[in-house]
This record gives C-alpha cells, structure tokens and sequence, in this order.
C-alpha cells in the first residue's frame, strides 16, 4: 500500500461531525463563558453606580453574579475535557464502524461506554437548551435599557419631558423595590447610555447568548453522531452473535 492509500485510509477513519461539533463546541462556550463573565462584572458596577447605591439593597445579587462567574469557570474546565472524550469516543467508534483495522473487534464495555456517552450528551443538550434560555434574558433587559434610549434621543422624546423617561430595573426583580433610588431618569439615563459599560455589556452579553447556542448546536451534533455509531456497533454486535459457529 502506498502512501496516498494510506493517507486516504486514515483520512477515512476521522469523524467528521464529532470534529466539527468539537470545534464548535469549544468555540461556543469559550464565547460564552468569556463574555458572560465580562458583562455581568459590567452589569455590576452599573447597578452599584446608578440604581442601587446602598450595599445592603444588592449584596445578595452581588453574591449570587459571584457564584454564577465561579460556575463558568467550571463550565470551561469540564466541557474542555468532554469535548476531548468525545472526539476521542468519536474515533473508536468511527474506527470500528468503518473496520478500518481487520481484527478490530467491539466489545460488550466499549458498547456501554458508547451508550453513557448518548446518555450524558442527551442530558447536556437539554441543560443547555435551558441555558440558552437564561442567557437571553440579561439581552432582554438590556435590550429594553437600549430602545429606551434611543426613545429618548429621538425627535419624538421633544414632545415630552426628558425626565419623565425612565428606567426601573425594580420590576425585573433584580434588586428589592426598596433599592434606593432604584430607577434612573432623564439625564442621569442618558449618562448610562452613553457609558462604555453599557454597551460592553451588551454586545457581550449578546455574544455569550450566541455562544450558548452554538454549544446547544455542537451537542446536538454530538448527540446524532453517537447515537448513529452506538446503533450501528450495536448492530454488528448481534451480526457476530448471529454468525459466530
């Protein structure tokens, strides 16, 4: 066998979608891990200088963006190995699927370790879906925060009073309705709007929303390319069954 034949042999034993989910995978979470850990440092110095300036009024909020930036750091280190098994996992069962090796040969624990694998995907892909989710709401409000500005520069906000345009984060329930002075108004929103903070966050905080659904891609990806290697090795297992003597 020559070189060219054996490179294209190799070449045929490389998962494909399980490399390409990994590659998406590793890049979705990095986006949002890194710009979600970046916006909500944001989204505190925001609220400690507008809205709530008393301690007491957000130091549970406070705590909790803490454990949540602690967490990500979590998310990071783990779906970095995972990826890794998987893309790993990916070549065993690609390998054996394909047969590129002639005395390859399945086993009962290889099989299970394959079907874990569906399992804890699956149970990933549903995680993330609600993550996703979540990720969308910080958009949500800082999209509101957004448009409400833009309202107040447009020729219309003339017809009214600047001051009577505000902005209360109370109504979210981000921080207590006894926060002092809980919303912003005026000229003081405008300062807001023009701040860098302000759009640091939420362009950032757009991106950590488009990362969590690219890793909400990536492991759906993963999901079909397991599930179909996992029937497929389960399938052969019974051919051998059926044809050993």
């Amino acid at each position: 066998m020559g070189c060219f034949e054996c490179c294209i042999k190799c070449l045929g034993g490389v998962p494909y979608a399980s490399l390409v989910a990994t590659i998406l995978c590793f890049s979705g979470v990095a986006l949002f891990c890194g710009c979600g850990h970046v916006a909500l440092t944001g989204t505190v110095t925001i609220l400690e200088t507008h809205f709530s300036k008393v301690t007491s009024d957000h130091a549970m909020l406070t705590d909790i963006i803490q454990l949540m930036q602690y967490v990500i750091y979590g998310i990071a280190s783990f779906f970095f190995l995972y990826g890794i098994i998987l893309l790993a996992e990916g070549f065993y069962t690609t390998s054996a699927v394909k047969e590129l090796h002639s005395e390859f040969k399945t086993t009962i624990c290889g099989r299970c370790i394959s079907g874990l694998f569906v399992f804890l995907t699956y149970i990933l892909g549903v995680a993330w879906l609600g993550v996703f989710g979540f990720s969308a709401v910080p958009v949500f409000l800082f999209y509101n925060m957004w448009y409400t500005c833009n309202t107040m520069k447009s020729p219309l906000a003339n017809l009214t009073s600047i001051d009577t345009i505000c902005v209360d984060v109370r109504q979210y329930g981000i921080i207590p309705w006894n926060a002092t002075p809980g919303k912003v108004c005026g000229s003081a929103l405008g300062d807001i709007c023009d701040s860098s903070e302000f759009y640091l966050s939420y362009h950032l905080y757009i991106v950590a929303c488009a990362g969590a659904g690219a890793t909400v891609i990536a492991l759906l990806i993963y999901m079909m390319a397991t599930t179909y290697n996992f029937a497929v090795l389960k399938f052969k297992s019974r051919e051998d069954c059926c044809t050993k003597f």
